[in-house]
């Protein structure tokens, strides 16, 4: 039976629909002088397939944020990432390992294509070039569109594989308030946003492993939009931690996003795609109590037993409740030979690691200090 929250949702997603065609119809003759711009998310994979997704817009370059940065200058930022003038239909030509292949952009813009890259990659190496062009399209300057990217292969060496949420579980979001989380996505930037104490040497840790020559790819999933995803490339460039593919979602009125299962729906497919691309790896999984990842994450494991080594939760919720609903995930993941752990800071998750030998012991004092620093700059 239709509901009137189904009915509203189709309705704006046909709505949706409309505007943008009308839009690219006029803006196709306005914006004639905007720049185009390739914009390219971190591919990944294994070597056996890369999975590669982007988007092309035309619109200029976002100023370099800084820590002087006013309400204004930020509230400016944030406006130009939402306010995308996407380029549908224009095919984008992918280059990489010295082959080429070809995707068509769809209404919103997005493209995607999966590659099969050669036998004979170097065995120590986990990222690789990849170019991006528009063919059949030139700036309005008359310079062929082009952009530079990196994809990454988790190398045959590496010994597991983590996969982060975002939001509340590396980067300070109040997701479970709505108005401090959009107060600290739409005011703020990749200077002013806060990490969890001590995230960053954590990560480092679990990238090298218990061998610091290892390196254990590490893949972020969050139910952002695109629109953020250079804000959070930014700040994790400027927190010093590992670089790794940040998988996001549009943000449209498409009744399956707006629907109340969005949130699991994405998170999870995104996480069966990080899996299928790495058949080898086991993995760490990262989260926090605040929405649905202890769900997720016990589905997953489910799923594919023997691949989830351990799973971290951080502890946001303020709800007895909550932490209840937790705690029967934990029990029912251990009683599948995984250990789900609700911890209060990464310090302990960390310790848990390293008692597992996934990330060297000697690396926990660095943790401890990097979490103190963090506590005194403010952070959580």
């Amino acid at each position: 039976m239709t509901t009137w929250k189904d009915f509203i949702v189709n309705a704006s997603a046909g709505a949706e629909a409309h505007f943008d065609r009308l839009k690219n119809k006029l803006f196709g003759r306005l914006d004639k002088h905007k720049p185009y711009k390739i914009v390219y998310y971190r591919g990944f994979g294994s070597p056996t397939a890369v999975w590669l997704k982007g988007r092309v817009l035309r619109e200029r370059d976002l100023s370099t944020p800084s820590d002087n940065d006013t309400f204004w200058q930020n509230l400016l930022a944030t406006y130009q990432r939402f306010d995308s003038d996407e380029v549908p239909g224009v095919t984008v030509r992918v280059e990489a390992f010295g082959l080429a292949y070809t995707a068509l952009t769809d209404e919103e813009g997005y493209f995607e294509v999966t590659i099969n890259p050669p036998n004979d990659l170097p065995p120590g190496r986990a990222w690789f070039p990849v170019r991006y062009s528009l063919d059949g399209v030139v700036q309005p300057t008359g310079e062929s569109v082009v952009k530079d990217g990196h994809l990454m292969i988790s190398p045959p060496y590496s010994q597991f594989g983590t996969i982060s949420d975002i939001d509340d579980t590396v980067l300070v979001t109040g997701a479970t308030n709505l108005l401090q989380t959009a107060r600290l996505t739409f005011l703020g930037n990749a200077y002013t946003r806060l990490p969890f104490g001590g995230v960053a040497a954590f990560y480092r840790a679990l990238q090298s492993g218990p061998v610091t020559t290892l390196f254990n790819p590490i893949y972020f999933v969050s139910s952002s939009p695109w629109n953020l995803y250079d804000l959070l490339v930014d700040f994790f460039r400027i927190q010093g931690i590992p670089k790794g593919p940040i998988l996001l979602r549009d943000l449209g009125f498409d009744p399956a996003l707006l629907s109340s299962a969005s949130h699991h729906t994405h998170k999870l497919a995104m996480i069966r795609k990080v899996l299928d691309v790495n058949p080898q790896l086991p993995f760490v999984l990262i989260g926090d109590s605040g929405q649905q990842d202890p769900e997720i994450y016990a589905q997953v494991v489910r799923e594919n037993p023997g691949r989830i080594q351990a799973i971290y939760i951080r502890d946001v919720s303020v709800e007895d409740r909550r932490d209840e609903a937790v705690r029967e995930l934990i029990q029912a993941t251990n009683a599948d030979n995984v250990p789900m752990l609700l911890v209060s800071d990464t310090v302990a998750a960390a310790e848990h690691a390293a008692s597992l030998g996934l990330i060297d012991p000697d690396t926990i004092p660095e943790i401890r200090a990097d979490r103190r620093a963090d506590e005194e700059g403010g952070v959580q």
